[in-house]
């Protein structure tokens, strides 16, 4: 059972929602964790956590933080504050699910928590970059959960989408996924390396959330990070090893007007420097985050 000590500090006997909270960020700030799995900052994730314990909905926040949970319920809210602070692992392996493009979407520790900027060009439909009803086939380049594949299914209703990862385990967890959103007639889920499954086809969109970790930061990650599979995160001593395993296969599995898209984290000076003669388009979010460059077909045929 995790130690409460952290937790029940000053905490009063009855607290309401809103205390519940708070003390689980204090204590969260005190612990050092680290965020970036969904929220970036103490008090979202306690607020997570404390709505995922109480099984209350984030619509109605403000009627809910002046509630005060009977005894049972508060002592479920700390064992979970405790176990996020004693473990390190992020709130959305401890809830068993995360949000991805209004979407929420089942997680475990076979795949990466979903928290990719793909989710506001999903919303978008891709604009202006692609003509939505133009769009009829879709693949999906280390799926993971299958959070980019399903939500792409959803912006484009009349598509076909492919959805590759090499782990047998991130594509059970996908296809739990894939069912749970209904749109397992569309979605086609393979196992593989890059571009092996779909040998000869083309594709007007092909996304990419890849590995992208060089070896030198995988050493300098936060425990959180740890809880994730090594294997969706690190490549190779640059971290451009399957970035350049997609580069390269691109421009066969594009269609005429297709376009590819890569996020690359904090890559985008490596890629640059490491093709200088491909006329990145590195896009911008409303909402924060980065690292995601656009080619288009012809991009490749300069």
């Amino acid at each position: 059972m995790p130690s409460l000590r952290p937790i029940t500090r000053d905490l009063p006997s009855s607290p309401t929602v809103a205390e519940l909270i708070r003390h689980g960020a204090t204590a969260f700030d005190r612990a050092g964790l680290a965020y970036g799995h969904g929220t970036g900052n103490a008090v979202d994730e306690a607020a997570a956590l404390v709505f995922h314990a109480l099984d209350l909905d984030h619509q109605d926040a403000e009627s809910a933080y002046g509630r005060h949970p009977d005894p049972a319920d508060v002592t479920r809210v700390l064992d979970l504050l405790a176990e996020r602070i004693e473990r390190r692992v992020p709130a959305a392996y401890l809830m068993g699910r995360m949000w991805f493009a209004g979407l929420e979407f089942e997680v475990d520790e076979r795949v990466i928590v979903p928290r990719s900027p793909f989710a506001e060009l999903a919303v978008a439909r891709f604009e202006p970059w692609l003509e939505p009803g133009r769009v009829g086939r879709v693949l999906d380049i280390g799926t993971g959960s299958g959070c980019i594949a399903v939500a792409c299914a959803f912006a484009f209703p009349q598509a076909r989408v492919d959805a590759i990862d090499i782990s047998a385990d991130a594509l059970a967890v996908a296809a739990r996924n894939v069912a749970k959103h209904g749109v397992g007639d569309r979605v086609r889920l393979l196992q593989g390396d890059c571009f092996d499954p779909v040998a000869g086809e083309r594709y007007d969109l092909i996304v990419a959330n890849p590995p992208y970790v060089s070896d030198e930061e995988m050493a300098a990650l936060p425990l959180e990070y740890l809880h994730e599979p090594e294997l969706a995160l690190r490549a190779g001593s640059d971290g451009l090893a399957v970035v350049r395993r997609i580069i390269a296969g691109a421009q066969a599995h594009l269609a005429q007007d297709g376009v590819l898209i890569v996020e690359v984290g904090d890559s985008e000076a490596r890629v640059n420097e490491a093709f200088p003669r491909l006329p990145f388009v590195w896009l911008e979010f409303e909402q924060g985050g980065g690292g995601v460059f656009l080619l288009r077909r012809r991009d490749f045929l300069n």
